[in-house]
This record gives C-alpha cells, sequence and structure tokens, in this order.
C-alpha cells in the first residue's frame, strides 16, 4: 500500500452537487484517493456525508476537521465525531485529530477501516524531538501518523525531512510558500500520501495536481 506515494486532492465545496462534481473532476485530473473535507460543508449530516462517499465510489479521506486545527466545522464535539462515524463504515480512511477528546478520538479509530492521526500547528514548526513524540503518539493509535506545521525560516522546513527520515508511515508537511517543496520531496523519505489541489486549496502552500503529479513521476522511489 506504500509502495508508491499517493496524491490526495482535497473536496472543499459546501454543497452535495458541487461536492460530487469536484470529486469527478479530481480523479480525472489524477487524484489516487480524494479527502472529503466535511467541515467546509454547509450543515453536514451523518446520513448526507454517508451518501455522498457512497456515491463518490472512489478511495476516500473522511476529514472533519476541528476549527482549532484550522477547520471550519461550527458544531460540537459530539456532532462533529458523530459525522465521522457515520463516515467509517464507507471511507477508507478517518482523519482524526490527536488532540480530539480520548472518548470520543477511541470511537473513531474503533469504527475505522484505517486511520490517519493529525496534528497540525499554523503558527510554527516545533522542533525534532517534538514532532517526533508527537509521531510516536499518532503511530500507537492509528495507522497512518500525519503532522502539518508552518516554517518561519528554511531550517524549519528541513525539520519536516528531518522527522520523516526517522519514522515510517507517516505524512509530513511544511505548510505555506517556503515549505511547498516538501510535497514533492516528502516522498523520497516514504511518506504515503501528499496533498494537492484541483479547484481549491485546503492548506496553504498545496500545488496544483498536475505540478505535484509531473513532479512525481520524474522522482525515483
Amino acid at each position: 500500500m506504500y509502495d508508491k506515494t499517493m496524491i490526495c486532492v482535497p473536496i472543499v465545496e459546501k454543497d452535495y452537487e458541487s461536492i460530487l462534481e469536484s470529486a469527478r473532476n479530481s480523479i480525472k485530473a489524477g487524484a489516487d484517493i480524494i479527502e472529503l473535507r466535511i467541515d467546509a460543508m454547509d450543515h453536514p449530516t451523518p446520513d448526507e456525508v454517508s451518501n455522498i462517499i457512497r456515491d463518490i465510489k472512489y478511495p476516500c479521506i473522511a476529514t472533519n476537521r476541528m476549527m482549532g486545527e484550522g477547520g471550519l466545522f461550527k458544531g460540537s464535539e459530539a456532532e462533529r465525531t458523530d459525522i465521522l462515524l457515520a463516515a467509517a463504515k464507507y471511507a477508507d480512511f478517518v482523519d482524526i485529530e490527536l488532540q480530539t477528546e480520548e472518548e470520543y478520538l477511541n470511537k473513531i479509530i474503533k469504527a475505522s477501516k484505517s486511520t490517519i492521526i493529525s496534528y497540525h500547528n499554523f503558527e510554527k514548526t516545533p522542533s525534532v524531538e517534538i514532532l517526533l513524540e508527537v509521531v510516536n503518539q499518532e503511530r500507537t493509535l492509528g495507522d497512518i501518523a500525519k503532522f502539518a506545521v508552518m516554517p518561519k525560516t528554511i531550517s524549519d522546513t528541513l525539520i519536516v525531512l528531518e522527522v520523516l527520515s526517522k519514522v515510517e508511515k507517516t505524512i509530513g508537511i511544511s505548510m505555506g510558500e517556503m515549505g511547498r517543496y516538501t510535497r514533492v520531496v516528502a516522498p523520497l523519505f516514504g511518506s504515503p500520501i501528499t496533498f494537492a489541489s484541483f479547484d481549491n486549496i485546503s492548506a496553504p502552500g498545496q500545488l496544483d495536481i498536475h505540478t505535484t503529479r509531473d513532479f512525481l513521476d520524474k522522482l525515483v522511489i
């Protein structure tokens, strides 16, 4: 499963029809997997999200990002995780934040086929030691670890690559313009998934899918 890095295109749309259209276009453009950003939807319900994932009929990551980590979901934590529990029946992966309350986190992990345990820091890049601690916690809980951090210097972007050189089954991203190169270099360090945009970006510094595919096709991994 991890022999080749998958390109994931996040679907950041508000309604059912727009989501399906964006998903179809992203798949045609070459996405290996899509990420349904549930938190971008207008008033999502468990049934609606389940139906969307079933109708997309393509490998899918279900994400309902909390506001504290750059997401848009405005409901309660119980509502947020109830939607993810419904999505878990159909999604290939569920992305759930490491800082999620233990009660909800355990339910999601138990219900999911596979999980991505994630950490996002839009303010800075923690040290190698701190990020390794985060990744180790994530890997004890889920199938794939993920961290996305914001660099202030080019040295910060190298911290991300150093962490990736020490771990397996981990997605590591240095966000923003300064760190965008890490999105296509991370596969050299075994990152199982990298994120690219088609219609809309879901995080600062995302490259478009065509540029990302072109880079990856030229890599010898």
